[in-house]
């Protein structure tokens, strides 16, 4: 069990100052002869002093560490009310994107959750899955809402859309490691994707695992340039589409766990990492594959800007 930090400076505290009690006592006995019942009082004595000073400093370290905490919390706090605002700010910009958000945030944490990551990285993904079209704010209406086929220009403006997001987002310490989903999720397994053209395990994982929802649910849904496929048009297309569009070790896994995905995608309220619908691991019918952990380190640097 490891202690606290205010656990371990008392501990230590209290260590050193027996230690010295215990030399300095000793040294005195040695050098003026005192008896041995009136060195051990005097330790005694010492030893008392010592674990009361270190209670008084156990309590006022645990007050500071507390206000501390609770200062944290609330700074974490307001940050995710800023990504919630964010997140408005987008509905409102790109009404189609309300549910489409939610639903795709709950699917890629329950699904990262399924192939093993822990909380505090699922925290991350959560984050970069909400923010994953951020940087279409910089993209104008009449592209975003065009009913019918983009022609060459306006694909290159919606293509900037990732380099956008991680140019908002890149001088945030706190949303930096969220920074695969938004700057990647549009990136392709055999490198046709951009806005960096990365191939194969050169894709962040999160960015991975969100392309196939996101596709999915992109196939799924009305949108103003399409209507819904049938689910069987949908999953034949993702089965084509890994190894070239997708990891193919992550496209056996969604389609492995689909339905239970789904109904982690439609669960009411807003997305709560820790408290999202989960798949439990003996459910798994398919092999899970291996990744790479924690976010891309490539994205985290400001050389990874374009």
């Amino acid at each position: 069990m490891r202690l606290r930090p205010s656990h371990q400076i008392v501990l230590v505290y209290v260590a050193i100052g027996a230690l010295w009690i215990g030399l300095s006592d000793a040294a005195v006995r040695a050098l003026f002869g005192e008896t041995p019942r009136l060195t051990w009082a005097r330790s005694i004595e010492g030893i008392g002093y010592v674990l009361i000073t270190a209670l008084l400093l156990l309590i006022m370290i645990g007050r500071r560490v507390r206000r501390l905490e609770r200062a944290h919390a609330a700074v974490v706090e307001s940050y995710e009310q800023t990504i919630r605002a964010w997140v408005h700010v987008l509905d409102l910009h790109h009404h189609e994107a309300k549910d489409h958000t939610l639903r795709v945030s709950r699917m890629t944490v329950a699904m990262a959750r399924l192939l093993r990551v822990g909380d505090d990285e699922l925290v991350q993904i959560e984050r970069g899955a909400l923010l994953h079209d951020i940087g279409k704010v910089g993209v104008p209406d009449a592209i975003l809402t065009k009913r019918g086929p983009l022609d060459a220009e306006e694909r290159r403006i919606i293509e900037r859309h990732p380099t956008i997001a991680f140019e908002l987002l890149r001088e945030i310490d706190f949303l930096a490691p969220c920074l695969d989903i938004p700057y990647c999720h549009h990136e392709k397994w055999d490198g046709r994707g951009y806005p960096r053209g990365l191939r194969g395990m050169e894709i962040p994982f999160a960015a991975r695992v969100f392309a196939i929802v996101d596709v999915w649910d992109a196939l799924s849904f009305d949108r103003v340039y399409k209507s819904a496929w049938p689910q069987a048009a949908v999953v034949a297309f993702l089965e084509r589409e890994a190894g070239r569009h997708f990891d193919p070790d992550l496209v056996p896994v969604f389609l492995a766990h689909r339905e239970a995905l789904i109904r982690a995608g439609i669960a009411s309220g807003t997305v709560q990492v820790l408290e999202a619908p989960a798949i439990a691991i003996s459910d798994v019918a398919a092999p899970l594959p291996e990744r790479a952990s924690g976010p891309s380190a490539l994205i985290r640097s400001s050389s990874a800007a374009p």
